[in-house]
């Protein structure tokens, strides 16, 4: 039987550029991370890469502001406000 992959709870993307907002469940309480990655296709394969180019970087700023802005829009039960 597979395993189900974990998916983030949500996904932000702007263009090529996506972060990708994860929940984890600690000691303290849930808690967001976020990964961000820049798409680009192979021949006909889509993949995803953590290195940025210069024009790259202001939107990589503008994805994570809006990521920041979700995670305090939508927090977990468990978390407090002063993350």
């Amino acid at each position: 039987m597979a395993q189900e992959k974990a998916k983030p709870v949500h996904e932000v993307r702007l263009g090529r550029i996506r972060a990708a907002i994860w929940e984890n469940e600690t000691q303290n309480g849930t808690r967001h991370n976020v990964t961000v990655s820049r798409l680009y296709k192979e021949g006909e394969q889509w993949k995803d890469s953590t290195s940025f180019g210069r024009e790259d970087l202001p939107v990589v700023c503008k994805v994570l502001d809006i990521a920041h802005t979700w995670i305090y829009q939508h927090p977990s039960q468990s978390n407090d406000s002063t993350d």
